[in-house]
């Protein structure tokens, strides 16, 4: 999941990117105070009071996949972070599951969830990992089993999995003070640059600079991704065979809701509201998005530049959107065709009483204050899946690894976003994934989305896309869409047709 911000606030959302006006707050997550340590070390700052956290811990442990026992390695470790003295100044802990395997083919996948804020729990034991919890789909709730079962849609056949924590998340912590942590750890560009050195780091700790490397990031893991792999690249001399941006927070200026004039925010939702009109339908199909999406390049534009001056195209606005959404057209007339996202996940549910999530649409809780004017409570599917992710992953951690800790797990924390210093307006991340496929033609590169997901529409990935070079007439970048939306691997279909598309990157 992913966490998002906007400049005038940090909103949390769990796996996702930058939130639109008029979202809903959403709950913070107090953590646990830490206890006093007896003695400082060397590394530790001036002050500091954490407890050490333990050496890395490495447990063996398999699963059945395809009626086949695979066995690997699941270790918990962590990696400091030096400042330019040498000075530890934080600490990463990481997830790896290691296939005993000393073929130095084997490829590794490093992993990125979002927010700033969110752990990788979710891509972890939400998507690719050797053990799943279930969350994000209807039906969900905090009192869900947390127990895990083995993931039929993991990766790990195809490849080494190490899920990262950035400082702030999971155990990761800074260990200095807390306005240098915000300079080190809390903006765009320093968290691409330590991000990109604890994985070059990890690779020599554990002998894989010859691996062949990907890396993998969900939603504003999406904006980190092309970013990680161009530093690697060109800072840290690494190579990285392919990027997967999952449901990826691409271009942050398209999706702003700043400019008065450009039709890309409302162009770049539309078509996920569509789809979610046509899932709940039965109706949703490639050939029926198409259609959307053609209207949505062609007259929707027209009609929308031509303004409230022209009221036939206003009436014609209205007359599509209202069909596409299926929302009330007498609602949409008294938006002149301008439907908001959280207006949408509102009013789509409103007969049944009912809210729609930011993150797949189609999944709905009972709305707690049905006569408010505009939604006062939080995410159907954030509130749903913070208990049973967590609970699981400490389990895992502290009783089945025996990485015992007494910290607070912080699958989705408030206070990094509350603490970030910069927030990406630019469109960085499709610069660098540019120059990224430039400097190294052998990469590929596979961008994925949910049909239903608000927060980062699948519509921007295509648009970027198609603006990309083509790089001598190959096809350096292909875009997916599946049923669901921004966790459509919560949906075991779509899981598992992402592990097939996903495995052309690992077997050419």
């Amino acid at each position: 999941m992913t966490f998002s911000l906007r400049p005038s606030r940090a909103l949390l959302t769990g796996l996702v990117c930058v939130m639109l006006a008029g979202s809903p707050a959403l709950p913070a997550f107090a953590g646990d105070k830490p206890k006093a340590e007896p003695e400082k070390t060397a590394d530790k700052p001036d002050g500091d009071s954490f407890p050490a956290l333990p050496d890395d811990k490495t447990i063996r442990q398999s699963i059945q996949l395809e009626g086949k026992a695979l066995s690997y390695d699941a270790t918990v470790g962590k990696i400091a972070v030096r400042d330019a003295k040498g000075k530890v100044i934080a600490e990463v802990v990481y997830t790896a599951y290691i296939v005993p395997d000393k073929d130095p083919k084997r490829p590794v996948t490093f992993a990125f969830n979002g927010g700033p804020g969110a752990s990788s729990v979710y891509l972890n034991m939400g998507a690719i990992g050797p053990k799943r919890v279930q969350f994000g789909d209807e039906g969900n709730s905090p009192s869900d089993s947390s127990v895990t079962v083995d993931n039929a849609s993991t990766w790990l056949d195809m490849s080494d999995l190490v899920f990262i924590d950035p400082v702030g998340t999971g155990y990761s912590r800074a260990l200095e003070e807390s306005d240098a942590a915000k300079k080190d750890f809390f903006s765009t560009e320093a968290d691409i640059q330590y991000l990109s050195r604890v994985v070059y780091d990890w690779l020599v700790k554990n002998g894989r600079l010859r691996s062949p490397k990907y890396i993998m990031g969900e939603s504003y893991g999406g904006y980190r991704a092309p970013r990680i792999a161009n530093t690697l690249q060109t800072r840290m001399g690494v190579g990285v065979s392919g990027l997967i941006m999952v449901s990826p927070y691409l271009d942050p200026a398209a999706v702003g809701s700043e400019t008065a004039l450009s039709p890309l925010p409302w162009m770049i939702n539309l078509p996920s509201m569509a789809a979610a009109n046509l899932e709940k339908q039965g109706k949703l199909t490639p050939e029926a998005m198409a259609e959307v999406e053609r209207y949505d390049r062609t007259q929707f534009v027209t009609d929308f530049l031509a303004g409230r001056s022209d009221p036939q195209a206003v009436n014609r606005l209205v007359a599509k959107v209202s069909e596409y959404t299926g929302l009330d057209p007498a609602l949409v007339a008294r938006m002149d065709g301008r439907v908001d996202t959280m207006t949408f996940v509102r009013e789509s549910h409103r007969d049944q009483r009912k809210i729609g999530s930011w993150y797949d649409s189609n999944v709905t809780a009972y709305d707690p204050f049905p006569e408010a004017s505009s939604q006062k409570s939080g995410d159907p599917i954030l509130n749903a899946l913070l208990a049973p992710t967590t609970s699981a992953m400490v389990d895992f951690v502290t009783r089945e690894v025996g990485w015992k800790t007494d910290a607070h797990y912080e699958a989705l924390s408030p206070q990094v976003g509350e603490d970030w210093q910069q927030y990406p307006t630019a469109d960085k991340p499709v610069s660098d994934l540019r120059q990224a496929i430039a400097n190294d033609p052998k990469m590929q590169v596979l961008i994925v989305h949910g049909y239903n997901d608000l927060s980062c529409p699948f519509f921007t990935s295509r648009l970027v896309i198609d603006q990309l070079p083509t790089y001598g007439g190959t096809a350096k970048v292909r875009l997916a869409v599946y049923p669901g939306g921004h966790m459509f691997y919560s949906r075991a279909g779509s899981a598992t047709a992402f592990k097939a598309d996903a495995k052309a990157l690992y077997t050419r």
